[in-house]
């Protein structure tokens, strides 16, 4: 069979409209969303997920690392996983998992994208991030790694992931950027995701004002801040237009 043939494409991307669909449906066949948004509901079951953790961290883990690669496989946003799993890991196991993770993730989405998807990608991304191109041909590692620090300059984590095709970015390098450049994002929202525990664990009700002063919520929310300061500077003085 020819891979690059257009059958193939129908058949690969059928295949992942199932996968797609069948975790949505084993979502909501499980869970009840009124549930899953619930204040009390969450503070009842935190105990019981934080003690099933404890007892199967080891079979917890890989599990979550395998999710995380999946959620990279189905272009998912990762913010809500990222904080869920920093709520259960915590910010230094929750990063570790998070930052390997979305970089397998990642880098093999890029290579079914490049495989399969090479044409259209360039067709849909080349125009609009011809700048992008041209910084990295200079230095793929430095400036993919840099653009992936400043978030992709407001680009989505699924569109950073496939966008080195337009400028057949090596695996190699691709890995190494990706990997350096995700971790300080990554730590500091799976570090609100942490606060998010405690915060639940000292109140038996919801308090706004009294959750955003709590440094395990607030200091997270500066270090984005930070980020949002270190992105801007990066894209000021390395991508200046």
């Amino acid at each position: 069979m020819n891979l690059k043939s257009s059958n193939f494409k129908i058949y690969l991307a059928g295949a992942y409209l199932i996968v797609l669909f069948t975790g949505i449906y084993f979502l909501f066949s499980n869970f009840d969303l009124s549930d899953l948004t619930s204040y009390q509901y969450i503070k009842e079951n935190k105990a019981l997920i934080l003690k099933y953790k404890t007892n199967n961290i080891f079979f917890l883990t890989i599990i979550s690392f395998v999710i995380v690669v999946l959620l990279n496989l189905l272009l998912s946003p990762m913010l809500l996983p990222t904080l869920i799993i920093g709520f259960i890991f915590g910010k230094w196991l929750g990063t570790v998992i998070l930052v390997f993770g979305n970089t397998l993730g990642g880098v093999l989405l890029y290579i079914l994208a490049k495989t399969f998807f090479s044409e259209l990608i360039e067709k849909k991304f080349s125009k609009k991030f011809s700048k992008l191109i041209k910084y990295i041909s200079k230095n793929e590692v430095l400036y993919f790694m840099s653009f992936r620090l400043m978030g992709g300059g407001g680009t989505p984590f699924p569109i950073q992931n496939i966008l080195p095709v337009i400028f057949n970015m090596s695996v190699k390098n691709y890995i190494l950027a990706t990997f350096l450049g995700i971790v300080p994002a990554t730590f500091v929202a799976a570090a609100l995701g942490s606060g998010i525990e405690n915060i639940i664990e000292q109140n038996a009700e919801l308090n706004f004002m009294s959750a955003f002063l709590s440094p395990e919520i607030y200091l997270p929310i500066v270090g984005f801040f930070l980020l949002f300061i270190i992105a801007f500077i990066i894209k000021k003085f390395y991508f200046k237009q």
